[in-house]
């Protein structure tokens, strides 16, 4: 079972800009920036009732935020949702036959275990499986 929407990750060109409009224009709280080397980003997070808002800017222009930005440019580039047994929430997705970009959990932004499903299973819509 899924447990919330842990947050909706937004690809960016310039992180610092867009985190002057989170903050200063629209009101977010900051939680401050992360860079995550494995996934060649840094990240900032603004929480948003029971879920977060994720920027995420390339650190490495052939990472997949920065492939993601010069395909399809900025915008929303994944949903993630919250489990409680990453582990297990794989393995009963790949026996009802959802194809998985990432068959073992790796490291995320906030020390969060994820792995995500592909597109293809899921109408074109990246979504991220995060456990805390």
């Amino acid at each position: 079972m899924f447990e919330k929407v842990d947050h909706i990750g937004i690809a960016v060109r310039d992180l610092e800009k867009m985190v002057r409009i989170f903050r200063d224009s629209l009101g977010f709280e900051y939680n401050g920036e992360e860079e995550v080397p494995e996934q060649k980003v840094r990240t900032a997070f603004f929480p948003a009732g029971e879920s977060k808002i994720e920027l995420l800017q390339t650190t490495d222009p052939d990472g997949p935020i920065g492939r993601f930005i010069a395909k399809k440019g900025e915008g929303v580039h994944h949903i993630a949702l919250s489990v409680s047994d990453i582990e297990a929430k794989i393995r009963e997705l790949k026996e009802k036959g959802i194809e998985m970009i990432d068959e073992k959990p790796r490291y995320g932004a906030g020390g969060a275990k994820i792995a995500f499903i592909h597109p293809q299973s899921t109408g074109g819509v990246l979504i991220e499986l995060c456990q805390h």
